[in-house]
């Protein structure tokens, strides 16, 4: 079975900003693996507040997501206890909600990779102890 992978907002910025240091990474894992990509709504959030920031047009995002590139694997309502929880266990590093959103993503597909620059993924766990499996530069 093929690992699902799941999509954080570093590599979805590099995608679209060409003058980005891993714009080029960030291409090639898009033009390797075929989609559909799983994030979730805090992902789409931080990426599009990114793109905006940076002068980039955040429709483009969205774009993806309109043609199947990039689907909305999670409904944070519904994993909202989980969720919670997880931003319990990692206050220390501390989680972003974006983060904590793919590591119970990480947990509800399996198997999956998430595809991040963010090294805090390093340090989280999914189900407890286990690794996540993860695409990094």
């Amino acid at each position: 079975m093929t690992p699902q992978l799941i999509l954080d907002t570093g590599p979805w910025v590099a995608l679209l900003c060409r003058d980005d240091s891993f714009h080029e990474w960030a291409k090639a894992q898009f033009a390797q693996h075929t989609g559909p990509f799983l994030t979730c709504e805090a992902v789409v959030a931080e990426t599009c507040f990114l793109l905006a920031r940076a002068g980039f047009d955040p429709a483009k995002a969205l774009q993806l997501i309109e043609r199947g590139v990039v689907r909305v694997g999670m409904s944070l309502e519904q994993q909202i206890a989980p969720v919670r929880s997880l931003f319990q266990r990692y206050d220390n590093v501390p989680a972003s909600l974006a983060d904590a959103c793919l590591v119970r993503m990480s947990e509800l597909y399996d198997p999956c990779r998430i595809i991040t620059l963010d090294s805090d993924f390093h340090i989280y766990r999914r189900h407890g102890r286990k690794a996540i499996p993860l695409v990094t530069p």
